[in-house]
Protein backbone atom coordinates (compact mmCIF):
# COMPACT_ATOMS: atom_id res chain seq x y z
CA UNK A 1 0.00 0.00 0.00
CA UNK A 2 1.56 3.26 -1.11
CA UNK A 3 0.72 6.50 0.61
CA UNK A 4 -1.51 8.69 -1.53
CA UNK A 5 0.76 11.67 -0.98
CA UNK A 6 4.48 11.44 -0.15
CA UNK A 7 5.07 11.74 3.59
CA UNK A 8 7.14 14.58 4.99
CA UNK A 9 9.24 14.58 8.17
CA UNK A 10 8.23 16.56 11.25
CA UNK A 11 8.71 16.75 15.02
CA UNK A 12 5.99 16.15 17.56
CA UNK A 13 5.22 18.98 19.96
CA UNK A 14 2.34 17.31 21.79
CA UNK A 15 -0.56 14.94 21.30
CA UNK A 16 -3.86 15.90 22.90
CA UNK A 17 -7.57 15.05 22.87
CA UNK A 18 -6.41 11.63 21.56
CA UNK A 19 -6.90 12.54 17.91
CA UNK A 20 -4.94 15.81 17.60
CA UNK A 21 -1.24 16.59 17.54
CA UNK A 22 0.71 19.83 17.36
CA UNK A 23 3.75 19.32 15.16
CA UNK A 24 6.56 21.38 13.65
CA UNK A 25 7.50 20.79 10.02
CA UNK A 26 11.07 20.90 8.72
CA UNK A 27 10.47 24.43 7.41
CA UNK A 28 9.60 25.63 10.91
CA UNK A 29 5.84 25.86 10.52
CA UNK A 30 3.77 24.70 13.48
CA UNK A 31 0.57 22.95 12.36
CA UNK A 32 -2.10 20.60 13.74
CA UNK A 33 -2.21 17.01 12.47
CA UNK A 34 -4.86 14.34 12.80
CA UNK A 35 -3.79 11.37 14.94
CA UNK A 36 -5.78 8.28 13.92
CA UNK A 37 -5.07 6.32 17.08
CA UNK A 38 -7.39 6.09 20.11
CA UNK A 39 -4.86 4.21 22.26
CA UNK A 40 -2.26 5.28 24.80
CA UNK A 41 0.58 5.27 22.22
CA UNK A 42 3.06 4.51 25.01
CA UNK A 43 6.58 5.51 23.97
CA UNK A 44 5.44 6.83 20.60
CA UNK A 45 4.10 10.28 21.51
CA UNK A 46 6.90 11.92 23.50
CA UNK A 47 7.73 15.56 22.86
CA UNK A 48 10.39 15.93 20.17
CA UNK A 49 9.74 12.52 18.58
CA UNK A 50 10.66 12.36 14.89
CA UNK A 51 7.50 11.59 12.93
CA UNK A 52 6.18 11.44 9.37
CA UNK A 53 2.98 13.14 8.27
CA UNK A 54 0.86 13.07 5.14
CA UNK A 55 -0.30 16.35 3.59
CA UNK A 56 -3.70 16.57 1.96
CA UNK A 57 -5.76 19.19 0.14
CA UNK A 58 -9.13 17.47 0.55
CA UNK A 59 -11.66 20.20 1.41
CA UNK A 60 -13.79 17.59 3.20
CA UNK A 61 -11.07 17.05 5.79
CA UNK A 62 -10.78 19.47 8.68
CA UNK A 63 -6.99 19.20 8.96
CA UNK A 64 -4.34 19.48 6.26
CA UNK A 65 -1.98 16.96 7.88
CA UNK A 66 -2.28 13.37 9.07
CA UNK A 67 0.28 11.71 11.36
CA UNK A 68 1.26 8.28 9.99
CA UNK A 69 4.69 7.08 11.17
CA UNK A 70 7.19 7.39 14.01
CA UNK A 71 10.95 6.98 13.78
CA UNK A 72 11.96 4.54 16.53
CA UNK A 73 14.95 5.40 18.77
CA UNK A 74 16.89 2.23 17.97
CA UNK A 75 16.23 2.38 14.20
CA UNK A 76 13.14 1.31 12.34
CA UNK A 77 9.63 2.73 12.27
CA UNK A 78 6.16 2.33 13.72
CA UNK A 79 2.84 3.06 12.03
CA UNK A 80 0.49 4.81 14.44
CA UNK A 81 -2.56 5.03 12.14
CA UNK A 82 -4.68 2.13 13.40
CA UNK A 83 -6.86 2.14 10.26
CA UNK A 84 -3.98 1.19 7.96
CA UNK A 85 -3.44 -2.43 9.12
CA UNK A 86 -6.96 -3.26 7.92
CA UNK A 87 -6.08 -1.92 4.48
CA UNK A 88 -2.88 -3.97 4.47
CA UNK A 89 -4.77 -7.11 5.41
CA UNK A 90 -7.36 -6.44 2.70
CA UNK A 91 -4.61 -6.20 0.08
CA UNK A 92 -2.85 -9.30 1.37
CA UNK A 93 -6.08 -11.34 1.49
CA UNK A 94 -6.94 -10.35 -2.08
CA UNK A 95 -3.48 -11.46 -3.21
CA UNK A 96 -3.60 -14.72 -1.21
CA UNK A 97 -0.62 -13.65 0.91
CA UNK A 98 -1.98 -14.55 4.35
CA UNK A 99 -1.10 -18.26 4.61
CA UNK A 100 -3.61 -19.05 7.33
CA UNK A 101 -6.41 -17.39 5.37
CA UNK A 102 -5.68 -18.33 1.77
CA UNK A 103 -8.00 -20.11 -0.64
CA UNK A 104 -11.21 -18.13 -0.17
CA UNK A 105 -13.11 -16.88 -3.22
CA UNK A 106 -15.11 -14.06 -1.65
CA UNK A 107 -13.86 -11.39 0.73
CA UNK A 108 -16.40 -9.10 2.36
CA UNK A 109 -15.54 -6.17 4.61
CA UNK A 110 -17.37 -4.58 7.53
CA UNK A 111 -20.09 -7.25 7.70
CA UNK A 112 -22.70 -6.79 10.48
CA UNK A 113 -22.61 -9.48 13.17
CA UNK A 114 -22.99 -9.93 16.89
CA UNK A 115 -24.69 -7.14 18.79
CA UNK A 116 -24.45 -3.92 16.80
CA UNK A 117 -20.94 -4.78 15.58
CA UNK A 118 -19.23 -5.22 12.25
CA UNK A 119 -16.52 -7.80 11.70
CA UNK A 120 -13.53 -6.62 9.68
CA UNK A 121 -13.66 -9.46 7.13
CA UNK A 122 -15.80 -12.45 6.25
CA UNK A 123 -14.12 -14.95 3.90
CA UNK A 124 -16.21 -17.46 1.95
CA UNK A 125 -15.62 -20.35 -0.45
CA UNK A 126 -17.68 -23.26 -1.68
CA UNK A 127 -17.25 -26.26 0.59
CA UNK A 128 -15.55 -24.30 3.37
CA UNK A 129 -16.80 -22.71 6.55
CA UNK A 130 -17.04 -18.94 6.47
CA UNK A 131 -14.14 -17.31 8.29
CA UNK A 132 -14.83 -14.29 10.48
CA UNK A 133 -11.66 -12.22 10.89
CA UNK A 134 -11.00 -9.36 13.28
CA UNK A 135 -7.84 -7.27 12.85
CA UNK A 136 -6.09 -5.45 15.70
CA UNK A 137 -3.19 -3.02 15.26
CA UNK A 138 -0.41 -3.55 17.80
CA UNK A 139 1.99 -0.70 18.64
CA UNK A 140 3.02 -1.27 22.26
CA UNK A 141 6.55 -2.49 23.09
CA UNK A 142 7.82 -2.56 26.67
CA UNK A 143 10.24 -5.49 26.76
CA UNK A 144 12.93 -6.63 24.30
CA UNK A 145 11.42 -7.54 20.92
CA UNK A 146 7.97 -8.30 22.33
CA UNK A 147 4.88 -6.45 21.07
CA UNK A 148 1.82 -6.34 23.33
CA UNK A 149 -1.89 -5.71 22.89
CA UNK A 150 -3.72 -3.67 24.05
CA UNK A 151 -1.96 -0.49 25.16
CA UNK A 152 -5.05 0.70 27.05
CA UNK A 153 -8.33 -0.75 28.29
CA UNK A 154 -10.49 -1.74 25.32
CA UNK A 155 -14.06 -2.74 26.07
CA UNK A 156 -14.69 -2.78 22.31
CA UNK A 157 -11.86 -5.25 21.82
CA UNK A 158 -13.24 -7.52 24.53
CA UNK A 159 -16.65 -7.40 22.87
CA UNK A 160 -15.07 -8.45 19.59
CA UNK A 161 -13.50 -11.46 21.30
CA UNK A 162 -16.86 -12.47 22.72
CA UNK A 163 -18.52 -12.14 19.32
CA UNK A 164 -15.79 -14.18 17.62
CA UNK A 165 -16.23 -16.85 20.29
CA UNK A 166 -19.94 -16.99 19.53
CA UNK A 167 -19.24 -17.44 15.81
CA UNK A 168 -16.78 -20.27 16.56
CA UNK A 169 -19.30 -21.99 18.80
CA UNK A 170 -21.89 -21.68 16.01
CA UNK A 171 -19.61 -23.59 13.63
CA UNK A 172 -17.80 -20.87 11.67
CA UNK A 173 -14.08 -20.19 11.61
CA UNK A 174 -13.24 -17.25 13.84
CA UNK A 175 -9.81 -15.62 13.66
CA UNK A 176 -8.15 -12.83 15.62
CA UNK A 177 -5.35 -11.34 13.54
CA UNK A 178 -2.84 -9.13 15.35
CA UNK A 179 -0.86 -6.83 13.05
CA UNK A 180 2.33 -5.61 14.70
CA UNK A 181 2.80 -2.16 13.22
CA UNK A 182 6.37 -1.57 14.31
CA UNK A 183 9.62 -2.94 12.95
CA UNK A 184 11.44 -3.66 16.23
CA UNK A 185 9.31 -6.59 17.37
CA UNK A 186 9.46 -10.21 16.27
CA UNK A 187 6.78 -11.74 18.53
CA UNK A 188 3.54 -10.65 20.16
CA UNK A 189 1.52 -11.34 23.31
CA UNK A 190 -1.18 -9.79 25.48
CA UNK A 191 -0.71 -6.96 27.98
CA UNK A 192 -2.88 -8.60 30.61
CA UNK A 193 -1.76 -6.16 33.29
CA UNK A 194 -3.14 -3.26 31.27
CA UNK A 195 -6.53 -4.84 30.53
CA UNK A 196 -7.26 -7.98 32.58
CA UNK A 197 -10.79 -8.17 31.15
CA UNK A 198 -9.41 -8.39 27.62
CA UNK A 199 -6.99 -11.13 28.68
CA UNK A 200 -9.85 -13.08 30.26
CA UNK A 201 -11.94 -12.62 27.12
CA UNK A 202 -9.03 -13.84 25.04
CA UNK A 203 -8.66 -17.03 27.07
CA UNK A 204 -12.40 -17.70 26.79
CA UNK A 205 -12.31 -17.07 23.04
CA UNK A 206 -9.41 -19.46 22.56
CA UNK A 207 -11.28 -22.10 24.56
CA UNK A 208 -14.31 -21.58 22.29
CA UNK A 209 -12.20 -22.26 19.19
CA UNK A 210 -11.07 -18.79 18.08
CA UNK A 211 -7.80 -18.98 16.12
CA UNK A 212 -4.95 -16.49 16.59
CA UNK A 213 -2.65 -15.22 13.86
CA UNK A 214 -0.01 -12.48 13.97
CA UNK A 215 1.92 -10.66 11.25
CA UNK A 216 4.46 -7.88 11.11
CA UNK A 217 4.47 -4.86 8.80
CA UNK A 218 7.13 -3.65 6.39
CA UNK A 219 7.26 0.11 6.91
CA UNK A 220 8.79 2.98 4.97
CA UNK A 221 7.79 6.61 4.30
CA UNK A 222 6.74 5.51 0.81
CA UNK A 223 4.66 2.41 1.47
CA UNK A 224 3.45 -0.24 3.89
CA UNK A 225 3.00 -3.97 3.33
CA UNK A 226 1.89 -6.86 5.48
CA UNK A 227 4.98 -8.71 6.62
CA UNK A 228 5.85 -12.21 7.72
CA UNK A 229 3.93 -14.26 10.24
CA UNK A 230 5.06 -13.74 13.84
CA UNK A 231 4.83 -16.14 16.78
CA UNK A 232 2.16 -15.42 19.36
CA UNK A 233 3.28 -16.01 22.93
CA UNK A 234 0.44 -17.11 25.19
CA UNK A 235 0.29 -14.84 28.24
Amino acid sequence: MQFQTPLVPARLIRRYKRFLADIVLDDGREVVAHCANPGAMTGLADEGTAIWVEPNDDPKKKLDWAWKLVDLPQDGMACIDTALPNRLVAEALAAGRVPGLAGYDLIRREVPYGENSRVDFVLSARGRRDAYVEVKAVTLRRHSNLAEFPDTVTKRGTRHLNELAAMAEAGSRAVMLYVVARSDCSRVTLAGDIDPAYAAGFRAARAAGVEVLAHGVRISPKALALGAALPFADP
